[in-house]
């Protein structure tokens, strides 16, 4: 959830680990740090976001060449300076930063205090400075190791010594971690988009990895040299810029259209009506003899399993059910070996519950698959065989164009598992026809963007609001909610059109405005009955509905179109419309859409 970067070579530290916190801030931003070496330690920390330890650090002599720096999201202990890190021994000679939780911390923490050790945080990472003050003898890594074997929870971890100045030793168990391979110089980070504008070059640090990374190359404790591993990133740095847009939400949500066309590319056979995905190769004989998928994931994601449901039931014929990842192996599931296929769809690759699911399943003999947007990614390195999104890095913090591709990478998925089941030739070829129309036409409800900014004008005011939709449309109604909830701290509920009546109805009144998802599609009608309920009650209706749709005019009060195409396609229209009134209605109300209160982008914590 925080972010990391550290940096031995040989330019000034500093620069290049504010930079990176910058870059990392979308990860975690309620407290930050930074140390560095040279004749001694300088650290810096502050509450807040990096610009106030950017003002911290303005008059200050902050010299080295080698030096670890952080951005919290908070878990143990309040967002304050004390509990910011890095985090040092008493004698400030080791100095840690992490990511993660130390789930035996406060037993570890007794057995050290009653060695005479004192704490200056509340933070369950302080520990570990204090462990590999005990275990130190001379060689860092070595402590490093040794501490960690008394460890139980999660972590990636950076730690520099005033008594090894030339080197950082990193460790990594359910946490991300990656090195960038530079010129007389590398660069540790718990994210790419940290280094990307100094190298391309990464070795991503495997689960439970030690390594030395010093300024002229990288040994790990695995004995694997860093050449056999070097990764190439395949974006370039202003993909992680703004791009003149005010806001990264805004900047992902306009770059949707390329973004389906990237997940579709290559993959999409339309005169034969099939989908390649060369990722799922090597496996699609043993997928084709599955009877049963699980699809787990969390917050968003899960969302976009709820539509693959539909999907996979009603044109792969293949028996289907979502489950959330962090409910998953607290259950019983039954996983029947060679018959059940599982797969676990995130963003990161990184999402700390999701990938617990994905190791049980593989405990219980599935057939595990992947949805991941991020190279090399734990979870892309886990499973059996997967599909990359290739969305490029996506900022803010409220998912919107990683969530797009999740779609379309579940509509290729379908047309693969159809294809290969009962669905015919002439429903294969209709479906990857409109499948190719998709960019284009999300293109066209962006035109939209004016009116829609207005219609956030009129309703941002109200602090509740109704989702509603049916059918594939559902789970869209749940991501609207959840949007307008991440970013403006509106209550927002998202329910199945059909349940309204059952619970729900009786919020509504004049100061309860719903969002209805009404496409022209197989439950249209029994849509129109419930917005009639809504009317009577003399509820505000917004309408997202299809072109030229004029009869929603006379229950609606205001209407947003999208294209009609295929039922099935029909939620990788309806929701961008959601993102931008949630992005508009969030702006409106003077919110930080890119770095909402309390949340962070990736959660590599349980």
């Amino acid at each position: 959830m925080c972010g990391i970067i550290g940096y031995v070579g040989s330019r000034q530290a500093k620069e290049i680990l504010i930079d990176g916190l910058t870059r990392l801030e979308y990860r975690g931003y309620d407290s930050a740090g930074l140390v560095t070496l040279n004749d001694g330690a300088v650290i810096v920390k502050t509450e807040g976001k990096v610009d106030e330890l950017k003002k911290r650090l303005e008059n200050k002599p902050v010299d080295g060449k080698i030096g670890i720096a952080h951005t919290r999201w908070a878990t143990h202990g309040e967002p304050s300076e004390r509990n910011a890190h890095p985090h040092s021994d008493e004698k400030r000679q080791i100095f840690v930063v992490h990511n993660g939780i130390i789930e035996n911390y406060k037993h570890l923490k007794d057995e050290l205090i009653k060695k005479g050790h004192k704490f200056a945080s509340d933070t369950d990472t302080e520990v570990l400075a204090h462990l590999i003050e005990e275990d130190y003898k001379g060689n860092l890594e070595q402590a490093v190791a040794s501490a960690l074997s008394l460890v139980r929870g999660t972590y990636g971890l950076a730690v520099i010594s005033c008594l090894e100045t030339d080197k950082i030793v990193v460790a990594r168990s359910g946490s991300p971690l990656l090195v960038g391979l530079g010129n007389d110089e590398n660069i540790v980070a718990s994210d790419v988009s940290a280094i990307i504008r100094y190298t391309k070059e990464v070795v991503y640090l495997e689960e439970r990895e030690i390594a030395v990374v010093k300024k002229d190359g990288f040994h790990s404790f695995s004995g694997k040299s860093a050449k056999d591993r070097v990764a190439l990133v395949e974006w370039e740095i202003e993909q992680a810029e703004k791009g003149g847009f005010p806001h990264f939400m805004l900047k992902e949500i306009f770059e949707q259209p390329k973004v389906v066309e990237d997940s579709i590319r290559g993959r999409l056979i339309e005169e034969d009506g099939l989908a390649k995905l060369g990722g799922l190769e090597e496996v699609k004989d043993r997928l084709g003899k599955c009877e049963r998928l699980i699809i787990t994931a969390c917050g968003t994601a899960y969302y976009a399993g709820l539509v693959g449901e539909y999907l996979f039931e009603e044109y792969g014929g293949l028996p289907t059910e979502v489950e959330y990842a962090s409910e998953f192996r607290y259950r019983k599931p039954i996983i029947e070996r060679d018959k059940t296929a599982f797969l676990a769809i995130s963003q990161s690759g990184e999402t700390a519950d999701t990938l617990a699911a994905v190791c049980e399943a593989k405990r219980k003999g599935a057939l595990v698959l992947g949805i991941v947007n991020v190279v090399g990614s734990t979870i892309a390195r886990e499973t059996d065989a997967g599909v990359y999104n290739h969305a490029g890095p996506e900022i803010g913090v409220a998912s919107t164009k990683a969530f797009i591709s999740q779609l379309a990478v579940l509509f290729l998925f379908t047309l693969m598992i159809g294809r290969q089941r009962e669905m015919s030739f002439v429903t294969g070829r209709k479906i990857a026809g409109h499948i190719k129309r998709l960019p284009n036409q999300i293109n066209s409800i962006l035109t939209q963007d004016e009116k829609i900014k207005e219609i956030a004008q009129k309703y941002a005011k109200y602090n509740d609001f109704l989702y509603i939709s049916r059918k594939y449309n559902f789970p869209i109604a749940l991501e609207g909610a959840l949007k307008l909830k991440e970013i403006s701290y509106i209550h927002a509920e998202g329910y199945p059109s059909g349940e309204m009546k059952h619970g729900p109805i009786a919020l509504i009144d004049e100061n309860f405005p719903t969002i209805a998802i009404i496409p022209k599609d197989s439950v249209y009608e029994k849509t129109i009955s419930n917005l009639e309920e809504i009317k009577a009650r003399k509820g505000k209706i917004i309408a997202v509905a299809t072109e030229g749709d004029e009869e929603i005019q006379n229950v609606a009060d205001d209407v947003i179109y999208i294209p009609e195409t295929l039922e099935m396609l029909t939620p990788i229209f309806s929701v961008v419309p959601l993102q931008l009134l949630a992005y508009y209605i969030a702006v409106i109300r003077g919110k930080d859409v890119d770095k909402p209160r309390n949340l962070a982008k990736s959660v590599t914590v349980e």
